[in-house]
C-alpha cells in the first residue's frame, strides 16, 4: 500500500512527557507531532461499525477493513502532506500494536514513562491549581479526597490505569521490539542526549533541537477539560526537584507499579 507519510507513534503514560516530546519533535521541519489525536478513536469506531454483528458486516472483507482503517490516517493528516514523518499520539496505541503491525511495515513507538507516584502527584497538583474549576477528569463521586482521586485515576478505566495496562500489554507483547520507553526524569535532566538516542532508535538523521525554547501548548483543549496547564510545556527543558504532596503510603504504593524497571520478558528498548 502506498504511503503518503511514514508513521510513527507516541504513547505511554499520562503526565510523563509525551507533550514535551511532541513539542521538541515538531521543531524538526520533517516531522508532524502534537498531543493526542482522534485517529485511534476513529479507527476503533469504524471497526465497530463494520464488525461482526453489525448490519454492514457482509459488505466488508478483511482487506477492505484494513484499507479503510489505513486510509483514515492519510485523510486526517492530509493537511500536513509536506511533513515526511508523522508521529500520532494516543495512549491506547500500546493496546493496538497488533493492528499497527498489519497497517504499517516498519513503525516505531516512543512510550513516555515516569514513576507512577510522581504521575499521581502531578495530577494532584493540576487539581489543586484549579480549585474552582471542577475538571472532567473526575466525577462528583470520586473527586472528594486525594485517596479517591488517585483510586479513580488508577482504575482500569481511569486515565492512568487504562494507559498503564495498555503499556504493560505492549511491553510483554509480540511487538515490543518496536518500542522505546523514555523515562521522564532522564528526559528532562538530559534532553539533548535523550533526543539523540531517540533519533538512533528511529534510524533518522540527527537534528539539533532547541531545548531552551520549546513552544507548544494546547490551552483550548485544557480549558474545555477544566484542567488548566495539563498540556502546557515549559519553554526551557529542565529538572525541578520537589517534595511530593501525596501522603507517604500513597506515594509508596504507586511507586511499586513501575514494571518497566525489570527488562525480563521483553524486547523493548529503554532510556532510563
Amino acid at each position: 500500500m502506498d504511503q503518503m507519510h511514514k508513521y510513527n507513534f507516541i504513547s505511554g503514560l499520562p503526565r510523563a512527557g509525551s507533550t514535551l516530546l511532541a513539542g521538541l519533535l515538531r521543531q524538526n521541519p520533517d516531522f508532524q507531532a502534537a498531543m493526542s489525536s482522534p485517529v485511534a478513536g476513529l479507527v476503533n469506531t469504524f471497526l465497530e461499525q463494520v464488525g461482526a454483528g453489525s448490519e454492514f458486516y457482509s459488505f466488508f472483507d478483511e482487506a477492505k477493513r484494513k484499507h479503510m482503517a489505513r486510509s483514515l490516517f492519510d485523510a486526517y493528516y492530509h493537511p500536513v502532506e509536506d511533513k515526511r514523518i508523522v508521529f500520532d499520539t494516543n495512549r491506547i496505541w500500546t493496546a493496538r500494536m497488533h493492528q499497527l503491525a498489519e497497517l504499517f511495515d516498519d513503525f516505531k513507538m516512543i512510550c513516555c514513562v515516569r514513576n507512577p507516584a510522581w504521575i499521581m502527584d502531578s495530577f494532584e497538583r493540576i487539581y489543586r491549581k484549579n480549585p474552582f474549576d471542577y475538571s472532567r477528569i473526575y466525577s462528583s463521586q470520586n473527586r472528594t479526597t486525594v485517596y479517591s482521586r488517585c483510586e479513580s485515576l488508577a482504575s482500569m478505566s481511569g486515565l492512568f490505569g487504562s494507559s498503564w495496562t495498555a503499556l504493560k500489554e505492549a511491553y510483554y507483547g509480540d511487538y515490543s521490539q518496536n518500542m522505546l520507553l523514555v523515562d521522564y526524569d532522564i528526559f528532562v535532566q538530559h534532553p539533548q542526549k535523550t533526543m539523540q538516542l531517540i533519533y538512533q532508535f528511529l534510524s533518522h538523521v540527527p537534528f539539533e533541537h532547541d531545548v531552551d525554547n520549546v513552544d507548544y501548548r494546547e490551552e483550548q483543549f485544557d480549558l474545555a477539560l477544566g484542567a488548566r496547564d495539563l498540556h502546557t510545556v515549559k519553554t526551557k527543558v529542565e529538572f525541578t526537584p520537589r517534595r511530593s504532596i501525596l501522603p507517604p503510603e500513597l506515594f509508596n504504593t504507586y511507586s511499586e507499579m513501575a514494571f518497566w524497571t525489570d527488562n525480563q520478558g521483553t524486547d523493548a528498548s529503554f532510556i532510563g
